[in-house]
């Protein structure tokens, strides 16, 4: 089986495509154990291949406030919800899901703070700069006056008044983050890094930016 291995990566198949036939194959001399029909497991001894660990994707602080401060977003809605959509997770560093359950409530704009519940139920606090507390109030004007909100209290909706959901945030991430030829993925995730980065860059302390 190891020259079997070996023979994959020769041909130019890469680790990742051969960790999953090693998977398949453990998989399927598993079950031949349970019925009996094979004594010896041919993989018991056979590990899975090593692979590098790729750096996370960011976007250049450059092109990041060129973006924010330069670009014109529209005077609208949707507009302005993408605006800050986009400055919130740059600015907070706050995960995708956390977004999409962020609720109006949760945000202390004298205080600069918002309150968000993360993975195992874990709450934590996370301020914001001042820039961001006009963006909001931009933001909560012009919804409250053009959107039908529902009862959920969510702070990103759609035009409907309900809830905004992952694809849509997707979709609005992607289509400013293509701008940048130098971004290789396009998604929510890359803006929490993007901000990690950046705070690390500027000599905040690591354990501090993992808090966060």
């Amino acid at each position: 089986v190891p020259s079997w291995v070996v023979s994959l990566l020769e041909s130019g198949i890469e680790p990742p495509s051969v960790n999953r036939k090693i998977a398949c194959l453990r998989t399927f001399y598993k079950f031949l154990m349970k019925q009996e029909l094979i004594k010896k497991d041919p993989m018991a001894k056979i590990s899975v291949l090593k692979m590098k660990k790729r750096l996370p994707a960011f976007v250049k602080e450059d092109d990041m406030v060129n973006l924010l401060d330069n670009h014109t977003f529209e005077n609208t809605f949707e507009g302005q919800r993408d605006r800050l959509i986009l400055e919130m997770f740059y600015g907070t560093g706050i995960r995708l899901s956390e977004l999409l359950n962020l609720k109006e409530k949760s945000i202390d704009l004298r205080n600069r703070t918002i309150k968000v519940l993360g993975k195992r139920n874990k709450e934590r606090i996370i301020p914001f700069a001042s820039g961001l507390v006009l963006i909001i109030k931009c933001y909560l004007a012009i919804r409250n006056r053009e959107v039908e909100m529902k009862t959920h209290g969510n702070l990103f909706v759609r035009a409907n008044g309900e809830p905004c959901y992952p694809m849509l945030i997707y979709k609005i991430v992607r289509n400013y983050l293509t701008r940048f030829s130098g971004v290789d993925k396009r998604s929510p995730h890359v803006l929490r890094h993007t901000y990690a980065t950046h705070l690390l860059n500027k000599g905040a302390d690591l354990n501090s930016v993992k808090g966060l």
